[in-house]
């Protein structure tokens, strides 16, 4: 029996997993560590806390597992994307890593934009200008901390940098180098257009890999301190979403997933590559040779239930305890005896502000049919039905983007839920399912770990062979029919309040 190795470096901490070459977990194992801030809006983290949770996971699975280290074929790595890791020509870290969620680039944005200009941007990476992308925190570090960029030799994502310490090499794969914003993102190569306008030295950045091609082998030192094989391949891996997809099997076209987590994100898979010049959607390289993927997100997910629970719910969370139910059951239950369209109460959930469609950070949540009649049961299912909606409009703009959606995955915590289930189910007009597995990226990880070591012939193949689907909820008719109508309505409510939010920011 061949074994693979996922790795996954996230925000709040690093998960390994080590599989079988059918997808079954022999072992697994985690390690947190911290981010930090040290002003509003700013998000930073030490490279060192990934390359160290990485190194104990791996040992911690190997040694728990009593795998032998010869039968170890092939290690994948997803991570976080957009973070900037900088090192000099001693391959020391210049700085704390500035990640994702830092928001510090807004001078930067607007910079990019003279430099190159916004459609030519777009055309390029798929993509407008971001705050939250990597080409502007390097313009950032340029222009704040000069003494620091001009001891730039190499530049890296967090989950490369973990590559370059398994193996020594300088590299990225497609789906990763997509949310730099100086990756040619229709011809998957570096974009020497936006390189010469943004002045930024191509030979920092490393070779660009499809996701499941081998990027290096482990360093012998290295291969010794974590008890495997010098030699071992490490394939090229992916980003967190696109790795993701892969482990639930999103890789042919029809095929997407929703994730409910504190935000929620619609993400489906083309074979054809698609652009939304009004930056609605993010369009990146997919984790399959040759194909892309197209993502929608709302901000305000499973926060809006969380939030809405958490300040007015005590009642059903004493329950859930007292039960040993799981936390939010209770809101379920109460949801599932109020009929479809909440007794004509909406909600926005627009919390912090709004990304797809709309792209306004001034946005903010609204329940609207607020009467007497209603309870708080009421409540909890028109929040429920609003965030179900807003993911609704991510599909809506797929749709005018030509990309077809007719087989849904569902993820995280919102996608336990069978109420939430059944009105994605009616909304999307489509199956919706959920995964076998709860691994998320590590197996898509692994899973493209095991095309590089030749265990399957193609990543169609391998998620055919180790991706299984597990609950199945089918769309109902009547009950879509319903919905739709209560959907038209939902879509009315924003452009009505546009300027009225604009106004609330200024107050």
């Amino acid at each position: 029996m061949s074994y693979i190795i996922g790795v996954d470096c996230g925000t709040s901490g690093t998960k390994t997993v080590l599989f079988d070459e059918t997808g079954t977990v022999i072992a697994s194992a985690s390690e947190e560590y911290p981010m930090y801030q040290p002003k509003n809006g700013y998000a930073e983290q030490e490279p060192s806390d990934w390359s160290d949770a990485m190194k104990n996971t791996i040992k911690a699975v190997m040694s728990k597992s009593g795998v032998k280290k010869q039968d170890v074929r092939a290690i994948g790595i997803s991570g976080q994307m957009h973070g900037l890791v900088m090192l000099d020509r001693d391959n020391n870290v210049l700085r704390r890593s500035i990640i994702w969620c830092d928001q510090r680039t807004a001078a930067e944005v607007v910079q990019m934009n003279s430099l190159a200009g916004r459609e030519k941007i777009v055309e390029i990476t798929a993509n407008p200008a971001l705050t939250g992308w990597t080409a502007s925190k390097i313009l950032w570090v340029r222009n704040n901390e000069p003494e620091i960029y001009s001891r730039i030799a190499h530049i890296l994502l967090p989950k490369d940098y973990l590559r370059f310490i398994l193996t020594g090499e300088y590299a990225t794969d497609v789906s990763d180098a997509s949310g730099m914003q100086l990756l040619n993102v229709p011809e998957r190569k570096w974009s020497d257009e936006l390189l010469s306008a943004f002045e930024i030295d191509q030979s920092w950045l490393g070779k660009v890999y499809e996701s499941c091609e081998v990027t290096g082998t482990l360093t012998k030192s290295v291969a010794d301190e974590l008890g495997l094989c010098e030699g071992t391949i490490v394939v090229g891996g992916a980003g967190d979403n696109a790795a993701a997809a892969v482990g639930m099997g999103v890789v042919e076209d029809g095929r997407a997933f929703t994730t409910i987590g504190t935000s929620g994100v619609v993400f489906a898979h083309t074979s054809e590559i698609s652009i939304d010049s009004k930056g609605r959607v993010h369009t990146c390289c997919a984790a399959v040779p040759g194909a892309w993927h197209v993502m929608g997100v709302t901000q305000g997910a499973g926060l809006s239930l969380k939030w809405f629970r958490d300040n007015f719910c005590m009642s059903e969370k004493e329950t859930a305890r007292l039960m040993g139910e799981a936390e939010y059951w209770p809101t379920d239950k109460a949801a599932e005896t109020v009929p479809i369209g909440a007794n004509r109460l909406f909600y926005l959930p627009y919390l912090m502000g709004e990304r797809t469609p709309h792209l306004d950070p001034d946005a903010r949540g609204v329940f609207f049919g607020l009467s007497s009649m209603h309870t708080r049961r009421d409540m909890i299912r028109a929040v429920m039905e609003g965030v179900s909606y807003s993911l609704r409009d991510c599909i809506e703009v797929f749709r005018e983007m030509n990309v077809s959606v007719s087989d849904m995955m569902v993820c995280g915590g919102g996608g336990t839920s069978p109420l939430w289930r059944s009105m994605l189910a009616d909304l999307y007009g489509c199956d919706v399912k959920t995964s076998t597995s709860k691994e998320g990226p590590a197996l898509g990880a692994a899973i493209l770990s095991a095309v590089g070591a030749g265990l399957y012939s193609s990543v169609q193949e391998a998620c055919g062979a180790i991706s299984r689907t597990d609950k199945v909820k089918s769309p109902n008719a009547e009950n879509s029919a319903q919905y739709e109508r209560c959907y038209q309505l939902y879509r009315e409510l924003y452009p009505a309040l546009k300027q009225s939010f604009s106004k609330l920011a200024q107050l």
